[in-house]
């Protein structure tokens, strides 16, 4: 039996690889054989080091990286064929946070690939802590992510005065109709929060992913996909990443320059919009993962890690960054 791909979309730092790590061992758990394509036009791949647990667990797990686009779609093509030849059950992409899906179904649809694998579900994560409304390209790029989504999965929720939700879903969810409109799609999604469902109408769920049910896994493995037309523009990549290795910086002073990149959460600041900071580094023996965003930072101990640090966001002024980071980028 061909094996099914799902495809994961959603902005830098929305939570494609944490849902990934669930997800796959949902799937593990069903006695499904799991590989895992890990795509990033950057030359170094932050995420693919956060997988190293579930290839312990038994998923197969490949990485597409670099080059132009032309080399980036052979590559991703490459692993497809790849996987679809390994006797998996399901496949899940990650592609890098500024794809646009196109590409996917262009791959998919190829005579050769479609002999071996078929489309599962097509899975957008939309984080609800961004800042809307987007600039053009990013608009763009999200629209081109939940027009044909399957189900939308709103992240970085909380809790709100109620009890029930983080109001910002539902300015989220106006917002993703919004942006839809603007760029000529004729999908819309429910506005109206649905208790019974978790989410608004059948179509986006919101709710913590560490109490997702097998009954929510199943929903989202079914969810498919939607087809449905939207203005297709040409984009320069609409964010900038900035690439560190390196810095032997430890935890403080890493902190410290994370808070005034992200200008503790101002929109714009002398450095650009940095949307996220995110990489590892390493005190004594031990590895640790620092992700920070202008809603929060985050720093975990991991088994092992690279020291590399990643700034990603639009307008960026390189040469300030590099200043105050006191290290030139990749």
């Amino acid at each position: 039996m061909a094996a099914k791909v799902d495809l994961i979309t959603g902005f830098l730092g929305s939570g494609k690889t944490t849902f990934i790590q669930t997800y796959a061992r949902y799937l593990m758990r069903q006695g499904q054989k799991v590989g895992i394509i890990e795509n990033d036009y950057g030359s170094v791949n932050v995420d693919m080091m956060l997988l190293q647990d579930l290839e312990k667990e038994g998923a197969v797990t490949e990485m597409v990286i670099g080059g132009d686009l032309s080399c980036y779609r052979r590559r991703f093509r490459t692993k497809l064929i790849t996987m679809g030849m390994q006797n998996l059950d399901r496949v899940l992409v990650e592609p890098s946070g500024v794809f646009d899906v196109d590409e996917f179904f262009d791959a998919m649809y190829e005579d050769t690939i479609s002999n071996l694998c078929g489309i599962g579900s097509v899975i957008s994560i939309v984080d609800v802590s961004m800042t809307y409304p987007l600039d053009h390209d990013a608009a763009y790029l999200l629209v081109s992510e939940v027009a044909d989504a399957g189900i939308v999965l709103l992240s970085h929720a909380g809790k709100g005065k109620d009890g029930i939700r983080d109001r910002r879903a539902d300015e989220t969810v106006r917002y993703l109709n919004r942006a839809m409109q603007q760029f000529g799609c004729g999908r819309r999604f429910v506005e109206q929060y649905d208790q019974k469902t978790s989410g608004y109408g059948k179509d986006v769920l919101l709710k913590d992913w560490n109490s997702l049910t097998d009954a929510d896994f199943e929903r989202i493995r079914e969810a498919s996909f939607r087809e449905f037309d939207h203005v297709k523009l040409q984009t320069e990549q609409a964010f900038q990443t900035l690439y560190y290795m390196n810095l032997g910086r430890g935890r403080e002073k890493l902190m410290s320059a994370a808070a005034e990149l992200l200008g503790q959460g101002s929109e714009e600041n002398r450095y650009g919009r940095i949307l996220r900071i995110k990489g590892f580094f390493r005190e004594g023996e031990k590895w640790y993962e620092l992700n920070a965003t202008r809603t929060g930072l985050n720093i975990r101990e991991l088994s092992e890690g690279q020291d590399v640090l990643i700034v990603i966001g639009e307008h960026l002024d390189a040469k300030a960054i590099d200043e105050r980071i006191g290290a030139r980028h990749i």
